[in-house]
C-alpha cells in the first residue's frame, strides 16, 4: 500500500514536502514515482525513483524545483517542492512500478490516495 501526506495550501514561491509511505513491500524492489492531476487536466507523470541504486527522475517541467528522495528503513519516500506555481496545484499521487522509473503514468500500479496541493496567494 502507498499513502500520500503533506499536501496543503501554500502561497506562490513557498515549498512543501510531500511523503508517501509505503508498506507491504521493499523499496528495494519497486520503483516509486509521483503523478498529479490538475482540475480539468491529464495525470502528469512528475518524478520516479527507481528501486536498486536509487536514480532520480524528473518531468521537464518541474526539473530544478522538485527533488524526490527516499529512506527506506523508514519506507518512506518525499517529494521536496520547491519556488511552488500556480500551476503546481494539483492531486498528487505516489504509485509504484517494479524495479526501474518510467515516465508514462499508465505503467505504474496500486495508486495510494493523494493529497492536494493548491498553490494561491
Amino acid at each position: 500500500q502507498l499513502q500520500a501526506s503533506g499536501g496543503g495550501l501554500v502561497q506562490p514561491g513557498g515549498f512543501l514536502r510531500l511523503s508517501c509511505a509505503v508498506s507491504g513491500f521493499s523499496l528495494d524492489q519497486y520503483a516509486i514515482g509521483w503523478v498529479r492531476q490538475a482540475p480539468g487536466k491529464a495525470r502528469e507523470w512528475v518524478s520516479c525513483i527507481s528501486a536498486r541504486d536509487g536514480t532520480t527522475y524528473y518531468g521537464d517541467s518541474v526539473k530544478g524545483r522538485f527533488a524526490i528522495s527516499r529512506d527506506n528503513a523508514q519506507n518512506m519516500v518525499y517529494l521536496q517542492i520547491d519556488r511552488l506555481k500556480a500551476e503546481d496545484t494539483a492531486v498528487y499521487y505516489c504509485a509504484r512500478r517494479q524495479r526501474v522509473c518510467n515516465s508514462d503514468w499508465l505503467q505504474y500500479s496500486d495508486w495510494g490516495q493523494g493529497t492536494q496541493v493548491t498553490v494561491s496567494s
